[in-house]
């Protein structure tokens, strides 16, 4: 984006991607906080869930800079993400810690397709942004992965639980690339 841009100018395809991808790492570390307060460092799933947590800081802080390095506003449902992650990762926690990796393998499943028609939409019109989508995919599939070896599949109501879960990301991801 040209340092020149004015109100009222057109902005680039590229912005709603930049806002969506920050808030879905929002809500992703709002996520895995709830979760780590309700099981704290006492089951084994915790230390996983922490460092899934420090990979989406860092997505997160690319995202931030990004956004205010070509002036893309955030989403005004930041609020939002911010007690509605922190609830759906604590619910989960408290339901069990297949339950809480079921949500991760949720989201991350729907992450994961999201990053990847985000790189067909992009084709080669910004490369700092694809190159990022890249690295950031790669570990959110890992996420999904570590999540389905800790039991996300065992979870009460998987199916269920999954369905409502990855539609929920769906309908945020709509809401956030336009407000």
């Amino acid at each position: 984006m040209t340092p020149n841009w004015k109100p009222g100018d057109r902005r680039p395809a590229s912005d709603p991607m930049i806002r969506v991808d920050q808030a879905g790492e929002f809500g992703a570390i709002r996520i895995y906080a709830g979760q780590l307060a309700i099981m704290g460092d006492r089951h084994p799933v915790a230390r996983e869930i922490a460092g899934m947590a420090l990979q989406e800081e860092k997505h997160r802080a690319f995202f931030d800079a990004m956004m205010a390095r070509r002036r893309v506003r955030p989403t005004i449902f930041a609020p939002l993400w911010n007690v509605a992650g922190f609830a759906l990762g604590a619910v989960t926690a408290a339901i069990g810690p297949e339950a809480a990796m079921a949500c991760t393998a949720a989201v991350e499943t729907e992450i994961d397709k999201h990053y990847a028609d985000q790189l067909v939409a992009l084709g080669a019109s910004d490369p700092e942004l694809s190159d990022a989508i890249v690295e950031f995919q790669a570990e959110e599939v890992e996420h999904r992965d570590t999540a389905l070896a800790h039991g996300a599949e065992r979870a009460p109501a998987y199916p269920l639980m999954s369905a409502v879960i990855r539609a929920g990301c769906r309908i945020a991801i709509a809401t956030a690339q336009r407000i």
